[in-house]
């Protein structure tokens, strides 16, 4: 990479990560091509438009792309900088799978050179890095790969994942630390002269599995604190007990602080990464492994909670309220609400509708249910029984006088006001906490 200027970037994979990644990358000056296996994608991104719903990513594309400093592809191109951010998902065996990053290593071996570097950012398993490497000396044995060589490298290859939230994800790529792993000293020293062109936060370099490890280690504490609430929700269930009441009173302890419960955990991160290190260390993940079983288990509590209610009050309209794994996106990748909605669409037809602002129609698995996609006016109009699966905003300010009368299963917490099971309720309807 020429110190000298600002390098040329590829971003392998234009997904929730890897199109912010672009923008932001392009804002700080670098022309950047993007790529992705999506002519679609491809397409929109050159119009200087977006796929994903994303706070402010829409005017920053359309700026980086009049620019001309952002263009995409479906082909790779030579460059200074390669950024591969392309999903890690798991198998039916909860085993990583590595498809489509090596595939990305693969797309991008032809036009590497001397001075370039790779960058890894999709979660992974610790060892991945290490595994692309290998793989890109296979495919390029005319260049010098970190740690397989005695000489000076040709190719410096790094870990370096992102640590972001859905809805602040471009304030979070440049605000945020971000720990650089390189297979050696001297490839985490060239990444970190990268990532100083845009990122604000502290860079902080170390070795490659341990980068990896350590995205692992975030997500999977998050799980297990998660699964924490989670359990404390069944239990209160099972107790006849307000669950948010009682956290909030345990949280005045000055040294805790319990998450929210919710209808599980989802996304591409927490739901999947704690499983990478299961896999990686079967017999010494005993509570990550529970952990995991905890917050799946929680979907099923809710489905048979949804279940027992909607059968209690036979002919009730159901509207299930949101489908992404949290609240004011549009990601739906592992939701539990999702998977909620769709159980209850398959048992109870045309009787469940689903509201979902950001969604401009239900996805594949409503198909043949007789399922609706509606707005949250009209179900507060035509429905009898509310099941609260996501915390969006829109969701959140309905108050007290429209939900009167229905039936509400709220797993987020957001009607504290809603009169709980067992209390007096208008029109003899049986209520939910």
């Amino acid at each position: 990479m020429n110190s000298q200027a600002k390098p040329d970037v590829a971003v392998i994979g234009l997904g929730y990560i890897g199109l912010p990644t672009a923008a932001i990358v392009a804002r700080a000056g670098c022309r950047v091509n993007g790529v992705d296996v999506s002519q679609k994608v491809v397409d929109t991104i050159n119009r200087g438009e977006i796929h994903i719903e994303e706070v402010d990513l829409d005017g920053l594309v359309q700026g980086v792309v009049a620019r001309g400093l952002l263009t995409a592809s479906t082909e790779v191109q030579p460059a200074d900088v390669f950024i591969i951010a392309v999903p890690t998902p798991f198998d039916e065996d909860h085993a990583p799978d590595l498809t489509y990053v090596l595939n990305a290593g693969r797309s991008i071996a032809p036009v590497l050179k001397q001075g370039d570097v790779v960058i890894l950012e999709s979660t992974s398993p610790v060892g991945t890095t290490e595994q692309l490497r290998d793989m890109l000396a296979s495919e390029r044995p005319d260049l010098k790969f970190p740690g397989l060589t005695n000489e000076t490298p040709d190719v410096s290859v790094s870990y370096c994942p992102e640590r972001v939230l859905p809805g602040k994800i471009l304030e979070e790529l440049a605000g945020n630390d971000r720990s650089i792993g390189g297979i050696t000293p001297r490839c985490a020293r060239k990444a970190l002269a990268f990532y100083k062109l845009f990122v604000r936060g502290t860079c902080v370099t170390t070795d490659s599995r341990s980068a990896e490890m350590t995205k692992l280690v975030e997500n999977a504490y998050r799980d297990v604190n998660i699964a924490f609430a989670n359990e404390l929700s069944i239990i209160s269930d099972r107790l006849g007990l307000d669950v948010w009441e009682v956290i909030r009173l345990a949280n005045r302890h000055p040294r805790v602080n319990i998450l929210q419960p919710g209808p599980g955990v989802g996304g591409h991160c927490i739901a999947v990464d704690p499983w990478f290190i299961v896999h990686s260390a079967p017999e010494e993940s005993p509570l990550i492994r529970t952990a995991r079983g905890v917050n799946d288990c929680k979907i099923h509590h809710v489905i048979a909670r949804a279940d027992e209610l909607v059968s209690a009050n036979p002919g009730a309209k159901v509207a299930c309220l949101g489908l992404a794994f949290k609240a004011n996106i549009d990601d739906f990748r592992e939701s539990p609400a999702r998977l909620v909605a769709a159980t209850l669409a398959r048992r109870y037809g045309e009787r469940v509708s689903v509201v979902e602002p950001y969604a401009a129609e239900l996805p594949r698995e409503f198909e043949g249910t007789g399922a609706h996609l509606i707005d949250i006016d009209t179900a507060l109009e035509d429905c009898d029984l509310l099941i609260v699966l996501v915390d969006h905003d829109v969701f959140r300010v309905v108050p007290l006088a429209e939900r009167a009368g229905k039936v509400v299963y709220d797993t987020r917490g957001i009607w504290p006001d809603q009169p709980k099971l067992g209390e007096a309720a208008p029109h003899g309807l049986r209520l939910a906490s």
